[in-house]
C-alpha cells in the first residue's frame, strides 16, 4: 500500500473518530421535527465519509484475495481457499471475502470501470450493476452513466438491455420455528443426516430441510406453484416509490457529498508472505474504520434516518447513499448493539484478542453470564471451530426446547408451506408445523435410507466420529478421506 494513501487513510480516520465519539448512544430524545432532521443530516454525512473510506479497503482487499485466489498461492499458506483464509487470517466473512475478490476479478476485464471504483467515484453497488454490459465499446458509456445514476435506474436500463435476465438481489433470510415433541425430534435428525449425506457433511440446515420438502413434493406428484406463495420483494413493492424519490429530490441533493476515496494499492506481484502481510495490515485498518461505521450506522438506523433523508426504505437507503449490501451493514449494527450490551466482547475485540468475525459469532449466542467464558474458549480456536462449537451449543438448548429453529432463505418459505399443505391434505386434517415436519422426514427416510447403507469400515467409523468434517486447523470442508494423527506403521 503505498505510504501517501496509508497515511491519509489514517488521519481520515482519526478525523472521523473523533466526531462520532461525540455522538452518544441512545440519542437524547427530541421532538422538534427540525431538529431531528437537521440531526439526520448531519449523522448522514459522518456516515457517508465512513462508508466510502471502508469500502476503499474493501476494493484493495478484494484485488489481494484475488491475487491469491490465482494457482495454489492460498494453498501455500495452509488454506483450502481464499473463503478460510480470510475468515481465519483476516477476520472476514467467507463469503463477504468470495464477494470481493469476484468483483476484484470482473473488474480486471473492465479497466475504465475499475479504474473509476478504485477512484471513488463508482460504488461497488454502482459498478455490480453495469457489470453485464459494461464490457467492449460499451464499457465507456456505462461508466459514465454509473458516475450519475442511481442504482435502481442502472439496474432498470440493464435489465432493458439484457431482456429476459432478471436483476440479482441480495438473499433475504427468515426463521421457521416448529414445535418438535420428543418422539418426532429422532425421526427429523435422522432425516436431515441422511440429507447430509447426500449434500455433504457441511450442508447447513436450510440445505437439508429444503432437499426434505422436494423429495417429499417430487414423490407425491405436486403440481402446485410455489410461485404463487411466495409474497412480493422489497423492490417490487416499493419500486414506484424509489423512483419517484430520486425524481422529487434530484437524487438527494440536499444531502452532503463528500469527495470521493482512492482506493489504497496493493502489490499483488510481491513475495506471498509480504502480499499475507500486506492483506492483514489492511484487515486491520478496515477493523479500525468497521468500529466507527458500526457505531454511526446504529445511530442512523435508530434515528430513523432513511426515512427523514427521504429514502423509501433503510435497504434503498444502503444501496444508493453508502453503495453497500443492506444485510451486511444490518449484521454490523445487530453486532454494535450486543457490543453495548456485552462490553467485555468489545474490550476483548479492541485488545486483539477476538477477530471481528470471532466476536460476531459470540455476540449472536454470548448472554452476560457466559460471554466471558466464550471469550477465553475462542481465542486459541479458529473461527470455524468457534462456529460449530456455538451451533452445537445452539442445537443442544433448541432441543431442550422442545422445537426446531431454521436461518432460512426467505424463498423457501413458499416451498415448506406447498409441503405442509401437502401433508395436511395426505393426513386428511389439520396438522401442526411439528407433524408435518414428521411426515415428510419420515417419507424422506423411507425412500434414502435403503439407498444409504453401507458396509462399516474404520474409515466410516472415522467419518461419523468427525460427523464427516475435515480437521485440519481453520478448514471448513467436508472430509474427502481419513488422515492418520498416528501413522498405521506406527501401531496408530
Amino acid at each position: 500500500m503505498g505510504e501517501p494513501l496509508a497515511g491519509e487513510l489514517e488521519a481520515r480516520l482519526e478525523r472521523l473518530a473523533a466526531a462520532a465519539a461525540l455522538l452518544e448512544s441512545p440519542l437524547p430524545r427530541e421532538r422538534d421535527e427540525a431538529v431531528c432532521h437537521e440531526a439526520v443530516r448531519v449523522i448522514d454525512a459522518l456516515l457517508v465519509r465512513v462508508a466510502r473510506g471502508r469500502g476503499a479497503l474493501d476494493v484493495a482487499i478484494g484485488e489481494g484475495l484475488d491475487s491469491l485466489s490465482a494457482g495454489d498461492r492460498v494453498l501455500q499458506l495452509g488454506y483450502c481457499g481464499i473463503g478460510d483464509y480470510a475468515r481465519e487470517r483476516l477476520g472476514i466473512a467467507a463469503s463477504t471475502a468470495l464477494k470481493m475478490a469476484r468483483l476484484a476479478r470482473e473488474l480486471r476485464d473492465r479497466p475504465l470501470l475499475r479504474a473509476a471504483v478504485r477512484a471513488g467515484e463508482v460504488s461497488v453497488r454502482r459498478a455490480e450493476a453495469v457489470l453485464p454490459v459494461a464490457k467492449g465499446d460499451a464499457e465507456a458509456g456505462w461508466v459514465v452513466r454509473a458516475r450519475r445514476e442511481t442504482v435502481r435506474a442502472l439496474k432498470v436500463a440493464v435489465g432493458e438491455q439484457c431482456a429476459g435476465r432478471e436483476p440479482e438481489e441480495d438473499e433475504r433470510w427468515t426463521h421457521l420455528r416448529a414445535e418438535v415433541s420428543p418422539d418426532t425430534r429422532p425421526i427429523v435428525e435422522e432425516a436431515m443426516a441422511l440429507a447430509g449425506k447426500l449434500l455433504g457433511a457441511t450442508a447447513p440446515r436450510w440445505q437439508r430441510l429444503e432437499a426434505l420438502c422436494e423429495e417429499y413434493l417430487g414423490s407425491a406428484g405436486a403440481v402446485e406453484s410455489c410461485a404463487a406463495e411466495a409474497p412480493l420483494s422489497n423492490r417490487e413493492l416499493l419500486e414506484p416509490a424509489r423512483e419517484w424519490l430520486e425524481k422529487e429530490s434530484a437524487q438527494w441533493a440536499f444531502l452532503d457529498e463528500p469527495g470521493a476515496v482512492e482506493a489504497p494499492s496493493i502489490d499483488t506481484r510481491v513475495d506471498l508472505r509480504c502480499l499475507d502481510a500486506e492483506l492483514q495490515r489492511l484487515a486491520e485498518l478496515r477493523e479500525r474504520w468497521d468500529e466507527v461505521f458500526g457505531h454511526v450506522a446504529m445511530l442512523f438506523q435508530a434515528a430513523g434516518g432513511w426515512r427523514r433523508a427521504g429514502f423509501a426504505s433503510f435497504e434503498h437507503y444502503c444501496t444508493e447513499r453508502l453503495g453497500m449490501a443492506e444485510r451486511a451493514i444490518a449484521q454490523r449494527i445487530a453486532l454494535e448493539r450486543r457490543l453495548y450490551e456485552l462490553p467485555a466482547l468489545r474490550e476483548a475485540m479492541r485488545e486483539g484478542r477476538l477477530a471481528y468475525e470471532k466476536a460476531r459469532l459470540i455476540a449472536r449466542h454470548a448472554d452476560e453470564d457466559s460471554v466471558g467464558e466464550w471469550i477465553a474458549r475462542a481465542e486459541p480456536m479458529t473461527c470455524i471451530e468457534v462456529r460449530r462449537a456455538l451451533e452445537a451449543g445452539e442445537d443442544a438448548q433448541m432441543c431442550a426446547r422442545g422445537e426446531l429453529d431454521v436461518h432460512m432463505p426467505r424463498r423457501l418459505l413458499a416451498l415448506v408451506a406447498v409441503a405442509f399443505r401437502l401433508g395436511r391434505r395426505a393426513a386428511g386434517r389439520h396438522l401442526s408445523s411439528g407433524e408435518c415436519l414428521r411426515v415428510i422426514a419420515q417419507h424422506f427416510i423411507d425412500v434414502w435410507k435403503p439407498a444409504l447403507v453401507e458396509r462399516s469400515t474404520v474409515q466410516k467409523e472415522v467419518l461419523a466420529r468427525d460427523r464427516g468434517l475435515c480437521r485440519v486447523p481453520g478448514c471448513s470442508r467436508a472430509a474427502a478421506h481419513v488422515h492418520h494423527v498416528v501413522y498405521r506403521s506406527a501401531g496408530g
